[in-house]
């Protein structure tokens, strides 16, 4: 067995080793490099301005994790194959490499109906098919359809490797401090009993935190309501080039996005038509952003008006209220917005919108977090836990979200 290897120095958790062989050459993939190009936060740079990380950093990160968790739980008396490692590895390497640019928004707006995961698993196949099969055991994990489920749970799970690097990776570069998880000392923590991932009991207090802190991240990051107003005007931009290529109107795009903006393509017609997949994989943020730039100066109000916004920061205000937005108040602002922009009511939709988001931080049901105490007996963290009312963490928030065009008085 060759134990040559590549050193990729990272700054959250320092020299990561990359075996030659498999992994090293996923690593190389042009479709891997392409998440070079997309970042991990999408617009929340718009909040916090050193959130400029990839969605390959990310994926190296997990990477990295998942390296450690296997040497602890193998250590552990946890037996796991050569051949298992390995495939558990490139599985968390390739876990996000269906992402789009901005990934939530061109799931609504212009590739509706194909999720992120349906487009890894796709990809996942399709590198399989060129490396002859050396993929087969990665994607069985990916999928939960291999016989040791805890493999599966350290991809995709309560306590996986993805969720612990973003946690930690994104709370670094925004400065979020309170989103500073100890994943190391969660990994040590890690074991197997009856193909569960458990955590000894002395590790509670990291779960703990670890829960808080994805609570934290999530409301002061990933759903702040300056990034949540800036992605509507972002999916308004979208959806108004998809009206106006509709309409015949001339855009410019690059052939990736034209592709996408020109063509009204659902699920079926995705997984049906190769040339779909093709133009997917060719687009990453710079084609987003181009054509913004360019939309600046397009004849069509809307457009121009959302595009500069984008362009210039120049965002929608945002209320937030723990009840829905009446229909009156929408109304009465529509016709504001349509009189001042001297835009119709149709068009005037097209700056102001109201999403709500639902979250909750532990879902018992989804797949328990068990902590695994020095009599062998199991508790789940609902349960164990003496500090944390975990049954608030359960609990769905609801907030709803009023984003519109700024009206001067």
């Amino acid at each position: 067995m060759s134990y040559e290897r590549k050193i990729i120095n990272d700054p959250v958790f320092g020299f990561i080793n990359i075996p030659k062989g498999l992994l090293y050459n996923l690593i190389c993939h042009p479709l891997l490099q392409r998440l070079t190009r997309i970042k991990q936060l999408g617009l929340s740079s718009v909040v916090y301005p050193g959130a400029q990380h990839t969605r390959f950093q990310h994926s190296l990160g997990a990477f990295y994790l998942m390296s450690e968790a296997i040497q602890h739980l193998t250590a552990k008396g946890n037996f796991i194959f050569d051949s298992e490692a390995e495939a558990v590895q490139a599985a968390i390497l390739l876990h996000d490499i269906g992402h789009g640019p901005f990934s939530h928004v061109l799931e609504d707006t212009i590739v509706r109906g194909v999720s992120h995961e349906d487009i890894s698993l796709m990809l996942m196949e399709r590198i399989n098919h060129e490396m002859n099969g050396q993929l087969t055991l990665a994607i069985s994990i990916f999928k939960d359809e291999y016989p040791k489920r805890f493999l599966h749970q350290l991809v995709s799970g309560q306590l996986d490797m993805d969720r612990l690097d973003y946690l930690r990776r994104d709370s670094f570069y925004t400065g979020v401090t309170e989103g500073n998880i100890g994943s190391a000392r969660i990994i040590k923590m890690l074991d197997v009993k009856d193909d569960q991932l458990v955590v000894e009991a002395k590790g509670i207090y990291s779960i703990e935190n670890f829960l808080m802190a994805r609570r934290l991240m999530y409301w002061q990051v990933y759903l702040h309501k300056t990034s949540v107003a800036y992605e509507r005007m972002l999916i308004g931009a979208l959806l108004r080039a998809k009206e106006l290529a509709g309409q015949g109107v001339e855009l410019f795009a690059s052939p990736a996005l034209r592709f996408f903006l020109y063509r009204d393509i659902d699920r079926e017609q995705f997984y049906k038509d190769p040339e779909c997949l093709e133009n997917f994989i060719r687009l990453d943020d710079n084609d987003i952003w181009t054509a913004l730039k360019v939309w600046t100066g397009h004849p069509d109000k809307v457009l121009a008006m959302l595009s500069t916004g984008m362009v210039n920061r120049k965002l929608f205000k945002v209320e937030i209220s723990t009840t829905p937005v009446s229909e009156e108040r929408k109304k009465e602002l529509t016709l504001r917005i349509s009189k001042q922009l001297d835009i119709s009511l149709p068009e005037a939709r097209y700056f102001i919108s109201t999403p709500s988001i639902e979250k909750n931080m532990y879902n018992p049901a989804d797949d328990s977090i068990d902590i695994l105490y020095n009599d062998g007996s199991t508790k789940n963290i609902a349960e164990a836990s003496d500090m944390l009312n975990i049954s608030l963490l359960s609990k769905k928030v609801k907030k709803y979200y009023l984003c519109y065009w700024r009206l001067h008085e």
